[in-house]
């Protein structure tokens, strides 16, 4: 599949997506962005990655599309549910001794696995002492976030991956179903905010206690991996925590030294800003 693009004409591709359109895909890895030019070029019938450089640069109501097909809007309720199990035994009752607390979600796609935070907070009687920010570069999938609207179909891959997570009662408890929706309650959408955020080119997101940028990484080159994992260093309040996806590292990059591991399945990490080397 890879030879069927030609790897300058994804270079002044993505030039032409930065320079029109203010998006920065030229640290995704080459392998992802060779697989998703491929399947859109097909499915659209489109001659080669030139022909597309050359609608998305005069034609603007083509460039939506493209971008929904270089995003990775992928998530699910509690993904990782014995992650989620981590978080309530290793990383809630830190959170519990500030007397306000605040979470970042960096890379939430349609949202639910923010909405799950807000539903394991209010189990551990904490919602209301946290605020969490949610955010993602993809327009459409926070819409559908910040609506907090479910199909109803999802109601039991809801329910079992939240018992799963070890959490008593039921999902049912945080939300509604109404019309073959499910809807998230109005105590847990005022404690969760949605904001466009691009990872790649915008600056920190304030201090933060906990921050959750889970199987993101995975798609951006090491050299962007290294960028964006800075970038959660600065917006992490000292001592804070960092969660990435469980096939993720961040070992190879010189913020490994600001940070100790609490769990190495889940890969969650402490932020201790003084580099091992000089403590004591």
């Amino acid at each position: 599949m890879s030879g069927f693009i030609n790897g300058k004409e994804v270079v002044h591709l993505l030039d032409t997506i930065k320079r029109q359109y203010g998006y920065d895909f030229r640290g995704y890895a080459p392998d992802f962005l060779r697989r998703r030019l491929c399947q859109y070029i097909q499915q659209s019938h489109i001659e080669s990655v030139g022909a597309l450089q050359r609608l998305i640069e005069k034609n603007r109501q083509a460039w939506p599309e493209l971008l929904a097909n270089l995003s990775v809007p992928v998530t699910e309720p509690f993904r990782d549910p014995l992650f989620f199990q981590c978080l309530r035994e290793a990383v809630v009752p830190w959170l519990a001794t500030f007397p306000f607390a605040k979470i970042w979600h960096a890379g939430c796609a349609t949202g639910e696995e923010a909405w799950s935070m807000a539903m394991l907070l209010e189990q551990c009687g904490l919602l209301e002492r946290c605020q969490i920010y949610a955010t993602d570069f993809n327009s459409d999938a926070l819409q559908v976030a910040q609506r907090a609207v479910y199909s109803a179909h999802t109601l039991s891959h809801w329910q079992h991956n939240f018992c799963a997570s070890g959490l008593p009662g039921n999902v049912l408890d945080h939300g509604y179903e109404q019309n073959r929706m499910f809807t998230i309650n109005h105590r847990l959408r005022q404690r969760v905010s949605f904001a466009q955020h691009n990872l790649v080119t915008d600056h920190p997101f304030g201090q933060m206690h906990l921050i959750l940028c889970r199987n993101v990484l995975i798609y951006f080159s090491p050299p962007l991996q290294n960028r964006v994992l800075k970038l959660h260093c600065d917006s992490l309040y000292p001592g804070g925590m960092l969660c990435i996806g469980p096939q993720e590292s961040i070992r190879f990059s010189p913020v490994a030294e600001h940070f100790t591991t609490l769990n190495q399945r889940w890969n969650i990490h402490r932020w201790a800003v003084l580099p091992k080397s000089q403590r004591g």
